[in-house]
């Protein structure tokens, strides 16, 4: 595949909202969105929903596509990354024409014997970015012996945004001159980088050693090294996914997550969300037995908050209940973020 991909997303009823797959990919990946495909929004452009990615036209299915198009890319991450069968055609119809397909779901289309033939005859590839390499192992805690600093962002639920924070910190650092990686842990940061182990498939066991491999990989190659965390330590499904990183990780430093409003569980809505304070506390006592950590900052998606003068006001909230610095970094700036975490 070309350095630059030419891409087609498919974000059915999904886009923009409900498509952070998709939405992240667009922000930050060095590929080319040529299209989004949405049957619901069909006829509309990206820039009808949000100016926060490139625009592109937003079509009904892939066969309105009349550009040049190098990968059908699955733009939506449901929960439990099932295959939605109405999505069926659209990946019939790439790979009936020789495009490749793109997927960070638990169903591995490479497993599926009709999208397997077709991808066989017409030399399509299939990409199945969730499924790990065979050679992760246990961790063996050396992770704290790497030259890089390493800053973890963790949440407070899922999809609060610790995936934008991270790539968005990314940048900041590299902008302000320092030597900062990026640490993919989950689909779409893996779709973005090119690179990295789906730590919410591996064996349990092998979650902290998939997170550690990376970072011997990469520790003596960057000064800063910022980690995708992934779900959150209070979830009642993906907690065992945010611990196995935090103890793989060995951070120096953590970057608390929140979305402003926010006050129960994603898809648990009987669970309430605990106070701020007390993600602090979890997380720094939780990590303490394997390697000391602090939460030195935190950023905030204010996403649903009206208006930049009552967001700065919610970013100033967060930052008293976590005791350290904060800002949404998508909406304002990173930079002090960073100043934090990655500074002299």
């Amino acid at each position: 595949m070309p350095d630059q991909r030419r891409l087609a997303i498919l974000a059915h009823e999904k886009f923009p909202d409900r498509a952070k797959t998709a939405l992240g990919v667009m922000r930050y990946s060095d590929d080319e969105t040529v299209a989004v495909i949405d049957r619901e929004a069909a006829g509309s452009r990206v820039h009808d929903h949000t100016d926060t990615v490139p625009d592109a036209p937003i079509v009904g299915s892939f066969a309105e596509i009349d550009d040049e198009i190098d990968a059908l890319l699955i733009g939506i991450a449901p929960i439990g990354g099932g295959f939605d069968e109405s999505w069926r055609p659209d990946v019939r119809a790439a790979l009936e024409a020789g495009v490749d397909v793109v997927a960070g779901l638990h169903y591995f289309l490479n497993e599926d014997e009709e999208f397997a033939t077709l991808a066989a005859e017409h030399g399509a590839d299939i990409h199945d970015v969730r499924e790990p390499h065979p050679g992760i192992g246990v961790a063996e805690g050396k992770a704290d012996e790497i030259d890089a600093e390493v800053v973890l962002t963790v949440g407070t639920d899922c999809s609060v945004g610790k995936m934008t924070a991270t790539c968005e910190l990314v940048d900041a650092a590299q902008a302000a001159g320092i030597d900062a990686g990026f640490i993919p842990t989950g689909q779409t940061g893996i779709m973005i980088a090119g690179w990295g182990n789906p730590v919410d498939r591996v064996v349990s066991d092998f979650t902290a050693g998939s997170v550690e491999e990376m970072l011997l990989e990469k520790g003596d190659e960057y000064d800063v090294l910022f980690v995708e965390g992934q779900g959150s330590i209070i979830h009642p499904a993906y907690s065992a996914v945010t611990c196995g990183i935090l103890h793989g990780a060995m951070a120096d430093k953590l970057v608390l997550c929140h979305e402003a409003g926010r006050e129960v569980v994603h898809g648990y809505e009987d669970t309430d969300l605990p106070p701020i304070p007390e993600y602090v506390d979890l997380y720094e006592s939780l990590a303490a037995p394997v390697h000391e950590t602090e939460v030195v900052a935190g950023a905030l998606n204010t996403k649903d908050v009206d208006g930049d003068e009552a967001a700065r006001e919610a970013v100033e909230a967060f930052a008293g209940e976590i005791g350290g610095v904060a800002t949404d970094p998508v909406r304002f700036d990173a930079a002090e973020i960073v100043d934090e975490v990655a500074g002299e």
